[in-house]
């Protein structure tokens, strides 16, 4: 049961990488789309509803440090522009997004919304 648990995280990590491939060249200043997607990956059951009704640790843990390197406006806007699309790619669930911050307790300098206006985020 481990084993096949084992190579179902492998598959999992091995689609999501094919699907952050073409933003690997995109770089949000100090933070690379990747490395913001990354962070809240653990965020992802809760997020598209199919997980706990709250949000793991580690997910409010990744959301704190990528709250925390998002320190200037511009950096906030690129990492909207990183996690909008990726909201709406990964079935991203807006109810969920918009509890997030309050269920980690973190007040985001980045508004979690999927239909949030990026070139608004100051």
């Amino acid at each position: 049961m481990a084993g096949k648990k084992c190579i179902s995280v492998s598959i999992f990590l091995m689609v999501l990488g094919m699907l952050l491939t073409p933003l690997l060249a995109r770089q949000i200043d100090d933070i690379a789309c990747p490395e913001a997607l990354l962070s809240l990956l653990p965020c992802l059951p809760f997020l598209q509803g199919t997980g706990p009704p709250t949000p793991p640790g580690n997910c409010c843990t990744g959301l704190s440090n990528l709250n925390q390197k998002a320190n200037t406006p511009q950096i906030r806007k690129d990492v909207c522009n990183c996690l909008k699309p990726a909201a709406s790619r990964f079935g991203v669930k807006a109810d969920r997004s918009k509890q997030l911050p309050q269920l980690c307790n973190i007040n985001l300098s980045v508004p979690f919304d999927p239909s949030v206006d990026c070139n608004s985020v100051q």
